[in-house]
């Protein structure tokens, strides 16, 4: 057995075959005329490979790769190093190039750091197609296990998908390109499973996407218990509709998180109950300048027309640390992370965050919506105090703040009594309880909401939130994971926000067990020594 990081469930079994990737050796001759007319073909190659594939999110990520390519300033380092019209070994030069981009992907951090891969494509490609080598791709004849150290998104569009059973990779993470790819695909995959490149092709195993096992040669025994358990599990997900509940009644309010319209688009087509996150950052992400009011009124008003009636719970600007905007975040921070993010933005930027809340409050003017505005990174009373008052100012009835640090989950009786709700953000309030880089794959282990110190973490603040009757839900990830929103509910909080990809698994799961089973499954959770055991106990109870 080969164990990895399930990132798409689902449960096939199969013959393997291994994509290698091939790469030029030795010196690469060329002047600086053959290095741009080589970069421009890789960059129309990207562009034909992205025209190939009908998957959209592949087709972004691969006009992205084509963008980056003809990025003038990539053109300006290299057209600086390389001598014109003489040809030498530009090997060097090229990687000391592309080198230069990657530490400053990596020096942002976050989402910037996980494009790293897209430069070293773009590198690898380039220095190919001057040695003279050319992608032949992995034809696939019949049904598929595809192995590889890891598959770009170019690889899978030169894929037969409609041979390819699952993908293997043997480098990659959650947010990997392969992870995205094949959620998209809703086909089993599994990255960071080491070991799985020695397998020689032909050889027949069973890939578990949701518990991240690769087993060799399985037994028919093996084959029937999980194919069994994950039809199951898509069946009862399929049963299920309408709002979410226990099996006792008990409601539980099951949103969906957003960025895009398209985000809230698929939420409604899964039936979520509202929008429990809309990230309003990628709005300003996608601009060189800060969007204006009526850009912002423009976006949010087609969100509350999308979701008519129901529940929409924006985000106001959460730039900073992982998501840097650079002419919000202009100043080099030694550690982003802790620096000036989120509702921190107020000391430096204020005028930004109150145009935003001016045009939250326009788009909400005679609409059909319930909206509630919430702060990130508020770790006072002070902060979600004056946060309050400018909402309130405006007209907004529901102000509610992120509890993303140790200081709102330990001090949230004084914090949310400021406000009218409180929303977990799992992912960030994770990394700060275990000082632990969430984007940093060597501490897998300590960046899970699992683990019992994260969970007590909620537990306090959920009690201190129940004692002045205020409701607290969850946005981070966390809410996708079956057994650990159960666990979560256990805890005490009362809706739960996810991708839309995962709301039918997690409504139909909670439909299958009462309140009080959720409620042991958190104490004995919050037992345990480490994330590993807290899962153990807590699957033990829910699906026993």
């Amino acid at each position: 057995m080969f164990k990895g990081i399930g990132v798409s469930p689902g449960v096939v079994v199969g013959p393997i075959r291994k994509v290698l990737a091939e790469k030029a050796s030795g010196p690469v001759p060329a002047d600086i005329d053959q290095v741009l007319k080589a970069l421009e073909s890789v960059a129309t190659d990207l562009d034909k490979s992205a025209e190939s594939i009908e998957l959209e999110v592949a087709k972004e990520v691969l006009g992205a790769q084509a963008m980056m390519a003809r990025d003038p300033s990539v053109i300006e380092v290299l057209e600086g190093a390389i001598t014109e019209g003489v040809a030498f070994d530009v090997r060097p030069i090229v990687e000391e190039a592309f080198g230069g981009f990657k530490e400053q992907l990596l020096a942002l951090g976050g989402y910037f750091a996980e494009r790293v891969s897209d430069i070293d494509e773009i590198q690898s490609r380039l220095i190919n197609k001057l040695a003279g080598i050319e992608s032949a791709g992995l034809t696939l004849t019949e049904p598929t296990v595809v192995v590889a150290e890891d598959l770009t998104p170019a690889d899978t569009a030169a894929l037969n998908l409609k041979f390819a059973l699952a993908l293997l990779c043997s480098r990659g993470g959650a947010t990997s390109h392969t992870a995205i790819v094949a959620r998209g695909l809703g086909i089993p995959a599994i990255v960071g499973c080491e070991g799985v490149m020695q397998l020689v092709d032909g050889a027949v195993v069973l890939v578990d996407g949701r518990n991240g096992d690769v087993i060799v040669d399985p037994l028919q025994d093996e084959i029937a218990t999980r194919t069994e358990k994950e039809l199951k599990i898509k069946a009862r997900a399929d049963s299920i509709t309408g709002p979410g509940r226990l099996s006792d009644g008990t409601s539980i309010q099951l949103l969906g998180n957003a960025g895009t319209i398209d985000d809230v688009r698929a939420a409604v087509k899964v039936g979520a109950e509202g929008i429990g996150l809309f990230r309003t950052e990628l709005l300003f992400l996608d601009s060189h300048i800060e969007p204006t009011v009526g850009e912002q009124v423009k976006l949010y008003s087609e969100v509350f027309q999308l979701m008519a009636g129901k529940k929409v719970v924006i985000r106001t600007l959460d730039a900073g640390s992982d998501k840097p905007v650079p002419y919000i975040n202009a100043i080099h921070e030694e550690n982003p992370a802790l620096g000036v993010r989120g509702w921190r933005l107020t000391r430096t930027s204020n005028d930004v965050i109150n145009r935003q809340l001016e045009a939250l409050a326009e788009a909400a003017a005679g609409k059909d919506v319930k909206l509630w505005v919430m702060a990130p990174m508020v770790n006072t009373p002070d902060e979600a105090r004056d946060f309050a008052g400018r909402v309130r100012k405006l007209g907004m009835l529901m102000p509610g703040v992120m509890i993303e640090t140790p200081a709102a989950a330990l001090h949230a009786d004084h914090v949310l009594a400021e406000v009218e709700f409180g929303s977990f953000g799992t992912n960030d309030l994770t990394q700060y309880v275990m000082a632990s880089d969430r984007m940093d794959s060597r501490l897998s282990d300590m960046t899970t909401a699992w683990h019992p110190a994260v969970l007590r973490a909620i537990s306090i603040a959920s009690d201190s939130a129940a004692k002045i009757s205020k409701p607290v839900g969850v946005c981070g990830e966390a809410a996708a994971n079956s057994l650990l929103a159960a666990v979560l509910v256990g805890l005490g909080v009362s809706s739960l926000s996810m991708a839309p990809s995962a709301l039918a698994e997690v409504r139909g799961f909670l439909a299958s067990i009462d309140l009080d089973t959720c409620e042991r499954a958190a104490q004995a959770a919050l037992s345990a020594r480490s994330a590993s055991e807290a899962e153990s106990r807590a699957r033990e109870i829910l699906e026993g």
